[in-house]
């Protein structure tokens, strides 16, 4: 299963961005997905997570209330709103299939294509 990242770009701090995840229709609809993110020479860090059965979401501390997580099914995607960007949410996004339980996620599956997303003034 391989999900594919769009939608980064430079912005500058308190910015917004939106980044989309897509793939066929039977994967975002059947599996949870998640948001990740990677700084070179950082460990791999979960942004937000969405699960297929009732739309739950979880979020990493460090984006609470300023990334949001959604299913957008006209479009076929899965979307992260990104709000407030700040220099420290420069990295490369991605989106992959997770298991999804307690509000904890864990990647599986092949990994697509990321988005690089840079914030600076």
């Amino acid at each position: 299963v391989q999900l594919q990242a769009f939608g980064g770009g430079l912005a500058q701090p308190g910015d917004s961005l939106r980044l989309s995840c897509t793939a066929f229709r039977s994967i975002l609809d059947y599996h949870s997905i998640g948001w990740f993110r990677q700084v070179p020479g950082k460990a791999r860090e979960k942004v937000a997570c969405i699960r297929d059965r009732d739309g739950s979401t979880s979020y990493a501390d460090s984006v609470k209330g300023r990334f949001t997580i959604s299913r957008q099914n006209n479009a076929n995607s899965i979307s992260l709103q990104m709000y407030s960007l700040k220099p420290e949410d420069t990295a490369v996004y991605y989106c992959r299939t997770v298991h999804y339980k307690d509000g904890k996620c864990t990647a599986y599956g092949s990994e697509g294509q990321g988005t690089l997303v840079t914030v600076s003034s």
